[in-house]
């Protein structure tokens, strides 16, 4: 394969992967559909649970001849196989099963950062949730948007500290990962619902991922508000550009087709980098033969086409293509060019990228460093959390710092300054530091500030004359003179 031919493969990963979101293409053919011991499960539930069986007749799935049993059916040797009225049927639903028909959708969420939801937070879930907060928090909040490692219980009834449980990334019993029902909503399977904001802030709201308040803080959120019923959001084909103009979703920019981008259900794969870690790094995406995916910095030498390397649960995987940071930002700006000049786009792209490399360098590198020079010097304890300036450390990156950063990528100057890089600096000036000389001493804590804080022009500012006072809220020299 030459040069040009591999740029053009790791290019159509991007954007060639599907037509539109559009669930209608699937695998099997229609004639398989409608098992016909499934009429009874629809005469039984109309009286036990009529909720859900009026939400399933209101779906494409019943219009289409698809029944409960289609979507339950099991076999015997299924972990979480039960017997139920006489048919053996599993209470989830998981996204292999999906797969029968939606093959497509599986394989490219498969890998994505959704489908690993559960290993992002793997090793934070302990220390945090399980230690500040407890098991409790963690089965009803972390595990709700992250997923949970359903359990089977000796009776093939599903273990109550894990199930109910609809998180993206939740590792079924099946041993597939993910759920379907996290954005489209069982029974409906609604595409109009996952096409709505609200199908993503259910869990991108708060302090650690405040997409929520961003995107309606933004000229798009203000846009989809104002225009909503605009948008065609029940429409078999949702193509902006073609099919809506109105505003972009969540769904639009990070896995909605565009113009010539595709639609596609892994909704990573167009982010250039990583905003919710406490040094931002551009990241460039391995695609494994199985379908399976890893992120690796763009400092990383990029694997070589059918090497093997290590994947997300250690095991070894033979490498189909790598897509740089670079393919990765050129596959998102697709989308804004829908509605936006190349200069536009250009221009936005890199407001966005100065404020993510000025928070790395001002705030996330020298932090990071000081904390590791702590840690590694025996002036905290391994245990985290224990400590003040563990928290104030944690908030500076994982919220206030993810803030500004998704600020500027979504286009909310407010989350961007006052509810992001401000709170960051009065963070590290007014908080981190004081406590790094509380823990170190007076000549350790300088030693440290000299090394990773004034040293840095970023900081230079300390040292400067300052012709103005806005604290005071007039200049300084004016009140002197008079």
């Amino acid at each position: 394969m030459s040069p040009s031919q591999v740029r053009r493969f790791l290019l159509g990963i991007l954007i060639c992967c599907t037509p539109e979101l559009f669930a209608a293409k699937v695998s099997v053919d229609p004639s398989e559909w409608g098992d016909p011991l499934g009429k009874e499960c629809i005469s039984c539930h109309e009286k036990s649970s009529s909720g859900l069986t009026k939400q399933w007749r209101q779906s494409a799935h019943a219009e289409a001849g698809v029944n409960c049993l289609d979507c339950h059916k099991a076999s015997v040797d299924d972990n979480d196989a039960i017997t139920h009225e006489g048919q053996v049927i599993a209470t989830i639903v998981s996204p292999l099963d999906c797969s029968r028909c939606h093959t497509v959708e599986y394989e490219q969420q498969k890998g994505s950062v959704h489908s690993e939801a559960v290993g992002i937070i793997e090793n934070r879930l302990p220390a945090l949730a399980g230690h500040v907060g407890g098991d409790a928090i963690v089965a009803a909040g972390c595990d709700q948007c992250h997923g949970s490692k359903v359990e089977v219980r000796i009776d093939g009834s599903l273990d109550p500290r894990t199930w109910p449980n609809s998180g993206i990334g939740r590792i079924n019993p099946d041993g597939s990962k993910g759920s379907c029902s996290s954005c489209h909503g069982k029974h409906r399977f609604s595409k109009a619902q996952a096409r709505e904001p609200s199908a993503c802030i259910r869990c991108h709201s708060g302090p650690d991922s405040p997409d929520k308040a961003i995107y309606e803080a933004s000229k798009h959120g203000m846009q989809f508000e104002a225009h909503r019923d605009e948008m065609a959001l029940e429409s078999d084909n949702w193509v902006a550009g073609k099919d809506y103009v109105a505003a972009p979703t969540c769904v639009t920019c990070h896995m909605g087709a565009a113009g010539k981008l595709k639609a596609n259900h892994d909704v990573g794969m167009r982010n250039a980098w990583s905003l919710n870690t406490p040094v931002s790094m551009r990241q460039q995406l391995v695609v494994f033969e199985d379908g399976e995916k890893i992120e690796l910095p763009e400092s990383h030498s990029p694997p070589r086409r059918g090497s093997e390397i290590s994947k997300a649960d250690g095991s070894m995987g033979k490498v189909k293509a790598v897509a740089s940071p670079k393919r990765r930002r050129q596959a998102m700006k697709l989308v804004c060019l829908e509605c936006h000049s190349k200069a536009f786009t250009e221009s936005f792209m890199n407001q966005f990228d100065e404020v993510v490399r000025l928070f790395n360098e001002k705030f996330g590198i020298p932090a990071k460093r000081i904390m590791q020079t702590l840690y590694s010097e025996g002036l905290l304890t391994p245990a985290p959390f224990d400590e003040p300036i563990e928290f104030i450390y944690w908030e500076l990156w994982h919220d206030e710092g993810a803030r500004a950063r998704h600020g500027a990528s979504m286009a909310s100057a407010n989350h961007t300054w006052w509810e992001g890089m401000y709170l960051v600096g009065r963070n590290f000036y007014s908080r981190f530091l004081p406590q790094l000389e509380r823990i170190a001493g007076e000549e350790k804590a300088n030693a440290l500030i000299q090394a990773y804080v004034t040293s840095n022009d970023h900081h230079q500012w300390l040292e400067q004359p300052q012709k103005s006072n806005p604290i005071l809220g007039y200049d300084v020299k004016r009140q002197a003179d008079e």
